[in-house]
């Protein structure tokens, strides 16, 4: 009884660190919201048009600090933005020197790339396509092994630096930067 009461008590523990590693030190989830605005993030492409100045706008890789480098006004910080609010940063930086009310609009040119490791014919790293799922992103990959788990897989998703993994089903939504880990079915 004593053996069964511990054997209990280690996997309450071990389902709790699981938990613990998908929320922040404040107790926040590390999930973004499906509903939330896009933030951008290292391997993005940008498109950022300054109106009325050709020579300023231009195509932008976000650096793997998250950081673009545009003329005159140097780097700007764009991960974790909104291409709305970092199209506001550039404005006020062009503002505050070098342009009257200048108007800039961002917009994602190329998403960065997803990642499909496991049960797939081949796995590796894939263009992000908008709409895509955990279906569609093994069906990229080439599909299903004949070992794999067909029901579900788990997905790794970084937000401000926390990392969640989780176990989804086929039909969920792939974010730019996920990592689907298809695993090895159990006969």
């Amino acid at each position: 009884m004593r053996s069964i009461l511990t054997a209990v008590c280690l996997a309450a523990a071990i389902a709790a660190q699981g938990c613990a590693a998908s929320r922040h030190a404040d107790g926040v989830s590390c999930h973004e919201n499906a509903d939330a605005p896009y933030t951008l993030g290292s391997g993005d492409r940008l498109r950022v048009i300054v109106y009325g100045q050709d020579s300023l706008s231009n195509s932008y890789s976000v650096d793997g600090a998250g950081n673009i480098s545009m003329p005159l006004i140097g780097v700007v910080r764009a991960g974790g933005q909104t291409t709305q609010a970092l199209a506001r940063t550039i404005e006020q930086r062009y503002g505050s020197k070098y342009l009257r009310d200048p108007k800039v609009s961002a917009e994602v040119e190329a998403y960065r790339p997803f990642f499909i490791l496991g049960e797939v014919t081949t796995p590796g790293q894939y263009p992000y396509v908008n709409g895509i799922t955990v279906e569609t992103a093994v069906a990229i990959a080439g599909g299903f092994t004949p070992r794999a788990a067909k029901s579900s897989a788990v997905v790794s998703q970084t937000v401000e630096g926390c990392t969640a993994h989780d176990k989804v089903p086929m039909t969920q939504p792939v974010r730019p930067g996920d990592t689907i880990t298809i695993r090895e079915r159990f006969f």
